[in-house]
């Protein structure tokens, strides 16, 4: 071209691609949080995080300032990014944050589900409930998490939905979860706020997302990692 610029320059799939490769790093640097891989305090070099996701440190500086903005990474000057210590005080507010929206999401899910909503969150409690006569309770996290999200984009309000879905990211960065004797009850709990949500009962949704709540968190354990921390003044 006479300009000099490159075919990616002049339609934008150059700024397109390193946007989508952003966001993939950052789901991939989370992902590695909340699983541990990267513990607590530690640090997040731009040069090893290239390294381990295979890409240049232009995506791994957004997805850092993004996972900043979070709360997953934290960054102090002079010293670079490592992984944020969030304290006791900081993972009881997460749960009581829950407490408080997802009740709310299940009422507005009520009022605003689309019928293609409704088939997958009625699929899901099927799939989680024949898991649980099976036996296959690998299974039932991923589907407990996949229920949880469309149930919150059946709110018809992305905010709440975004905020819902951050929440349940930190909390399982956060917390381990007693399985024991939890699975079959949770997804009967599960197909009771369904059945409230088709048939538009708000107060219904509502009041059995809370109870849900209560029953889960009551199952949540401090991982040590974050137990051991003092609150910070």
């Amino acid at each position: 071209m006479a300009t000099g610029k490159t075919r990616s320059e002049v339609d934008g799939t150059g700024e397109a691609a390193r946007r989508i490769s952003a966001r993939t790093v950052c789901s991939a640097i989370r992902d590695d949080i909340v699983s541990g891989f990267f513990a607590p305090g530690g640090r997040l070099t731009e040069e090893l995080l290239a390294k381990r996701y295979g890409v240049s440190r232009v995506p791994v500086r957004e997805a850092l300032r993004t996972l900043e903005s979070e709360g997953f990474v934290r960054t102090r000057r002079h010293a670079g990014a490592t992984v944020a210590e969030p304290t006791e005080q900081e993972a009881g507010d997460l749960l009581e944050m829950r407490s408080l929206l997802e009740p709310l999401g299940a009422a507005r899910a009520a009022q605003r589900r689309t019928q293609q909503q409704l088939r997958v969150l009625s699929g899901l409690v099927r799939l989680g409930q024949e898991r649980c006569r099976e036996g296959q309770l690998s299974d039932l996290p991923a589907l407990d998490g996949w229920f949880h999200e469309t149930l919150a984009q059946a709110s018809g309000s992305p905010g709440l939905a975004s905020l819902l879905t951050q929440l349940r990211r930190k909390i399982s960065w956060m917390y381990a979860v007693e399985q024991a004797g939890r699975g079959p009850g949770a997804w009967e709990e599960h197909a009771a706020i369904t059945d409230a949500v088709a048939r538009r009962d708000a107060v219904r949704a509502r009041e059995l997302a809370a109870a849900h709540v209560a029953r889960a968190t009551a199952a949540h354990r401090l991982k040590h990692a974050v137990n051991t921390r003092r609150d910070r003044i």
